[in-house]
C-alpha cells in the first residue's frame, strides 16, 4: 500500500484527509514540517500533502529543505492551501510542487489528485528506470566496441613490430612517452585548444599504428643488419604513405571511427620536418598535423636511445641534446620545451621499461 504524508497544523484538516485516504492508502498523520522530517527518517512517503501556512516552518521552507536532500528530492508534494493568488501558486511551483489543493477539500477531488499524480510519478520513474538501463547497455556496447578496436590495433601493431627485428618495444615506449608529452602540454597550455576535443585513450591507442605501413616494406629491408643504401631508404620511406593508405581504407570499410583518424595522422606525418625538409609531403611549420610533430620527437628519441645494428645507443643525455639542437629544424619549438620540461619523467619510464 503507498504511503502518503499529510502535513497540517490544524486537526481538523488531518482528521478529514485520513478519512477520505485511509481506505486506499496508508496515512501518516503529521502535524508540523518539523514532525515530517523525523518522519522522514523512517518512512519514504509516495506523495506528501503539505500545508502552506505554519508555523516555526511553513510549507514553502519545508519544501526547499525537502528538495536540498537528493533521498527525498524526488517524492512528489501537493500543497494545501486556503491561499488561492497566484503569486503563491507560482512560487510553489517554482519550488517543485506538483499540485495545489485549495482548503476546504472534498474527499472526490483530494483522492483524483493523488491518484492522478501517484500515476505520473510511477510513470515518470519507469521510464527513468528504462532510460537508465538502456543508457547502461549503451555504454556496455560502447566500451565493448572501444576494446574490440584497441585489441585489432594492438594485434596490427604487434604484426608490425614481430617483423621489424630490431625494434623491439618500440611501440610500447613511444606510446608511453606520448601520453607524458600530452599530459605535459594540457599542464603547460600549449596546443592545449588544438587536443580539448581528443579522447586521450584513442589518441594513445591509435599511436601504435604509426609505423603500420612497414607491413608493406620487404623483410630484407626492414631487416638488414646494417645502414641501408639510399635506394633502399628511398623504399623504406614510403611506409608513411603506405600506412596512411592502409588506415584510409580501414576507415571505408568499418566507418569513421575517431580512433583510425587519429591513427592516418600519425602514420602520414610522423616523418615530416618543421623545416619542410621532412617526408612524404614536405609539410613544414603548424602545417604538419599535431599528430606527425607530436611522434617525429618521440619516435626520434627512442631511436636515439635504442641500439640498432648500425648504431649504438645514445645515452638519455645526448638524445635530450640531439633534439634540443633539432629545434625548430626537425622538431616544433614548443613541443621541444614540454620535453625538455619532461625529459626525466621520460628517461624514468625509459628506465621502468628496460627494467
Amino acid at each position: 500500500m503507498k504511503i502518503i504524508f499529510v502535513v497540517d497544523d490544524n486537526a481538523t484538516n488531518l482528521t478529514t484527509a485520513e478519512e477520505a485516504l485511509e481506505k486506499y492508502y496508508r496515512v501518516i498523520a503529521l502535524s508540523s514540517a518539523e514532525q515530517m522530517f523525523k518522519a522522514l527518517h523512517k518512512f519514504k512517503p509516495d506523495l506528501i500533502m503539505l500545508d502552506v501556512e505554519m508555523p516555526e516552518m511553513n510549507g514553502f521552507e519545508a519544501m526547499e529543505r525537502l528538495k536540498a536532500n537528493s533521498s527525498y528530492a524526488d517524492i512528489p508534494v501537493i500543497y494545501l492551501t486556503g491561499m488561492s493568488d497566484d503569486v503563491n501558486e507560482a512560487r510553489g511551483i517554482e519550488l517543485g510542487a506538483v499540485d495545489f489543493i485549495s482548503k476546504p477539500f472534498s474527499k472526490p477531488v483530494l483522492l483524483n489528485r493523488i491518484k492522478n499524480h501517484l500515476e505520473i510519478d510511477a510513470l515518470i520513474r519507469e521510464r527513468t528506470r528504462l532510460f537508465a538501463q538502456q543508457t547502461e547497455q549503451l555504454l556496455e556496447r560502447t566500451h565493448q566496441l572501444v576494446k574490440l578496436q584497441s585489441g585489432i590495433i594492438c594485434t596490427m601493431a604487434d604484426l608490425v613490430e614481430n617483423r621489424d627485428k630490431d625494434t623491439g618495444g618500440h611501440i610500447e615506449r613511444t606510446s608511453t612517452y606520448m601520453r607524458i608529452l600530452i599530459d605535459a602540454m594540457f599542464e603547460n597550455g600549449v596546443y592545449a585548444e588544438d587536443m580539448v576535443k581528443w579522447d586521450l585513450d584513442a589518441v594513445i591507442s591509435s599511436a601504435r599504428l604509426h609505423d603500420v605501413g612497414k607491413i608493406t616494406i620487404s623483410d630484407t629491408i626492414l631487416n638488414k643488419p646494417g645502414k641501408l643504401t639510399d635506394e633502399e631508404f628511398d623504399i623504406m620511406k614510403t611506409h608513411s604513405k603506405e600506412g596512411e593508405s592502409i588506415i584510409e581504407k580501414a576507415i571505408k570499410r568499418t566507418g569513421d571511427a575517431e580512433l583510425l583518424q587519429h591513427a592516418k595522422l600519425f602514420a602520414a606525418y610522423h616523418h615530416e620536418r618543421w623545416n619542410g625538409r621532412g617526408y612524404p609531403y614536405g609539410l613544414s611549420g603548424t602545417d604538419i598535423p599535431l599528430h606527425g610533430r607530436l611522434m617525429a620527437i618521440v619516435d626520434v628519441y627512442d631511436a636515439l636511445v635504442s641500439e640498432r645494428p648500425y648504431k649504438k645507443a645514445f645515452s638519455h643525455e645526448d638524445a635530450h641534446r640531439i633534439i634540443v639542437e633539432d629545434s625548430g629544424q626537425h622538431f616544433d619549438p614548443l613541443i621541444v620545451e614540454i620535453f625538455t620540461k619532461v625529459n626525466e619523467q621520460i628517461y624514468a619510464a625509459k628506465c621502468t621499461e628496460v627494467n
